[in-house]
């Protein structure tokens, strides 16, 4: 009698005319599938929007920066002093305006950084994510690299002339007017971020000489932290520790400039999965439901049993498992739907935008679906949607233990 609740348990739920299972059944396992799939795409697509603002746009933006009111001389000495910081990995000099790029009778205003591009494969990732040209290129007097989206915009390609006009203005005996440059761009990148529309690179010198500086003076000391998550009281410890006190640095991290993109990733993510989870739950009440009806259609044969001498905890086994068959095909199928699909969210995307003859995605943060799988969080969705197929399976298997055979039988 042991195996009598797993035997009935599976034979309840195939269907009396010999199909793997009744529809009541499949309807059942189709509804917790397909709510388990679109949790693991969901929540898979959100963990790699994080990873991708981790790496390749956290990568590129400045982790953190050391300021002061004034042009801060003298950097070398400085950055060498921020490098004895075990919470330091990388510092180089800094410069940022803004400016107008054009060419071909399109502009495009852009934020003009100032780098030493020898240093950039210490502090930043951009260096991979270069396609066309080098970095290597940009000198001191010429040169300019710039995203992908702005060279297709403007039309241009490595080898072609801009022209970056910026806010800075110079004086003559006609005016004073903005200052513009004429660069050769030597090197294009792809991101696929945000970065690619307004991104632009030269050489610190032509940077600081552009900003009326001095070749020893730099606008700000770019720093690459060993915590990315710890940028803004690492800065406080450098501040304290390694900077003078009485001359006025401050700093500014990534998350006060993109921190608010991040911290909306996150909420969207736990509202995300907590709309989805309650989708599940319902999903888990077709179990409930097809138990109930199952444990109706099934009165007279638990009459039977329970007349034979099978049971209280017999009867509700044999209906936990028919419920628990059920849960775990639909966890299983609604798994390896979510795997399956969410590699192939990109395709599915190209495939609508032929068909629309429009693109979907270039006007977001990053133009394409990133996903991340994490084991602990398919064992959680799987451990969570047990546990619902165990509650919804109890509850109308602890009804069919309670009923009395004689006055189902009396009617017989």
């Amino acid at each position: 009698m042991s195996s009598l609740p797993i035997y009935l348990g599976y034979k309840y739920f195939r269907s009396k005319k010999g199909a793997f299972a009744s529809f009541t059944s499949i309807m059942a396992i189709a509804g917790l599938a397909l709510g388990v799939a679109a949790l693991v795409i969901v929540l898979s697509v959100m963990n790699g929007f994080e990873r991708e603002l981790q790496t390749r746009v956290l990568g590129v933006v400045p982790q953190l920066i050391i300021r002061n009111e004034d042009p801060i001389s003298q950097y070398d000495e400085l950055i060498s002093e921020l490098l004895q910081s075990p919470e330091v990995q990388a510092a180089s000099p800094y410069i940022e305006t803004q400016g107008l790029m054009s060419a071909n009778n399109r502009a495009r205003g852009v934020f003009v950084t100032g780098i030493i591009p020898q240093l950039e494969d210490d502090i930043s990732i951009l260096p991979n994510y270069i396609y066309a040209g080098s970095l290597d290129d940009l000198s001191p007097t010429e040169g300019v690299v710039i995203g992908g989206w702005l060279s297709r915009y403007l039309g241009i390609t490595v080898g072609d002339d801009i022209t970056i006009m910026t806010t800075n203005l110079r004086s003559s005996l006609l005016g004073s007017f903005p200052r513009s440059l004429s660069l050769k761009v030597v090197g294009i990148f792809e991101l696929k971020a945000e970065l690619d529309q307004s991104l632009v690179l030269i050489h610190h010198d032509l940077a600081s000489n552009l900003l009326n500086l001095s070749s020893e003076s730099t606008q700000g000391i770019r720093v690459k932290t060993t915590d990315l998550f710890e940028a803004n009281s690492i800065g406080y410890q450098l501040l304290e520790d390694y900077l003078p006190q009485d001359e006025g640095y401050y700093f500014t991290s990534w998350q006060r400039t993109h921190g608010t993109l991040f911290q909306a990733i996150q909420l969207e993510k736990k509202l995300i999965s907590l709309m989805l989870f309650l989708i599940i739950t319902v999903a888990a009440f077709n179990i409930l439901s097809t138990l109930v009806m199952t444990v109706k259609t099934k009165e007279r044969e638990i009459a039977i049993l329970k007349t034979m001498g099978c049971s209280n905890s017999q009867l509700t086994g044999i209906f936990v498992t028919l419920g628990m068959i059920i849960g775990i095909l639909g966890i299983i199928i609604g798994l390896v739907l979510g795997l399956i699909i969410t590699p192939n969210i990109d395709s599915m995307i190209h495939v609508a935008e032929s068909l629309m003859s429009r693109t979907l995605m270039d006007s977001y943060f990053i133009n394409y679906f990133p996903y991340e799988f994490r084991s602990s969080q398919l064992i959680q969705i799987s451990l969570s949607c047990i546990v619902l197929s165990l509650l919804f399976s109890y509850f109308p298997a602890s009804k069919a233990a309670k009923l009395n055979p004689v006055t189902i039988l009396r009617h017989e």
